[in-house]
């Protein structure tokens, strides 16, 4: 009689090779941490400055597209509070950006353990989302001192709001991360081809410039496909949490919102809850080859 596959075994062993997917990620939440541990330490191995890194390398990029834009543009005279605009997008990308990428190099970067031992291949990509999220931490401490500086006074809807964005951007970065992972063992390019992704979603995402620019500059239906994608919700989400709360009636220009914000980002959630389904799937259905393939 045949036994279901990761059923326990006559001496209560299981298959090997043969898991739950996530599920067994939340099961061993101790590899979890000691796997984030292990890419802490190892990143971090020989730096003079270690987990400040979190805060400099955010620093100089705000400092630069804040003179770029906000300056020499002149945004920060079309957009109240411009610096908190811009601060408020930018650690939304960064956390998006450094949990998709670090997720796709994830299982070729944990080679050596993929070959020796089993172990649900799904921490590794989870473990970087984690890792970024750490890094994500140091930057919220900037902006929430920042956006009290500015006058920020939130209600309960902009600070939920707020939880939704991270949760929809990390969502969206782990189902990704899975899916172009789980490729990137069997064709290398799409390291590269993620890295060019993520160029595209920094330009394209409403961090350096208004939704209202946008919604002028294409048609209505690429206006309504723009507000569903998830990192675009997770922006204005947190846009709506920390910006919106802390800009001042008659201060500067009026601080707009795009229409149906929280419901967009109820469909955006849904979308990356769908990429999360399409991620574990494929991730599955490859890792397999996880072994030979490195």
């Amino acid at each position: 009689m045949s036994r279901p596959v990761g059923a326990p075994d006559a001496d209560g062993f299981t298959v090997p090779g043969r898991g739950r997917g996530l599920l067994d990620v939340v099961e061993r939440r101790y590899l979890l941490k000691l796997l984030v541990r292990k890419e802490l330490r190892v990143r971090y191995q020989g730096s003079l400055l270690g987990l400040l890194w979190s805060y400099v390398k955010p620093a100089v990029q705000f400092g630069v597209f804040f003179f770029a834009l906000g300056v020499f543009l002149e945004q920060n005279k079309a957009i109240q509070d411009y610096a908190v605009y811009l601060f408020s997008g930018i650690v939304v990308i960064n956390f998006f950006s450094e949990s998709f990428g670090n997720a796709t190099r994830a299982v070729t970067g944990n080679a050596a353990l993929v070959k020796k031992i089993y172990l649900p291949r799904e921490l590794f990509p989870v473990a970087s989302a984690w890792v970024a999220a750490v890094h994500f931490l140091p930057q919220l401490v900037i902006l929430l001192l920042g956006t009290v500086v500015s006058g920020w006074r939130p209600t309960v809807w902009q600070l939920l709001a707020g939880v939704l964005g991270f949760v929809v951007v990390a969502t969206l970065a782990t189902g990704l991360g899975l899916f172009f992972g789980s490729i990137n063992v069997l064709f290398r390019d799409f390291e590269n081809i993620v890295d060019l992704m993520l160029l595209v979603v920094t330009w394209t995402s409403p961090v350096l410039y208004t939704w209202d620019t946008v919604q002028r500059a294409v048609p209505g239906w690429l206006w309504q496909v723009y507000q569903l994608n998830p990192v675009t919700s997770g922006v204005e989400l947190f846009h709506y949490a920390f910006w919106f709360g802390a800009t001042r009636p008659g201060a500067g220009p009026a601080a707009t919102l795009p229409p149906n914000l929280l419901w967009h980002g109820a469909l955006a959630l849904a979308v990356a809850l769908v990429v999360l389904v399409v991620g574990q799937l494929t991730f599955r259905r490859l890792e397999g080859r996880f072994a030979q393939e490195l």
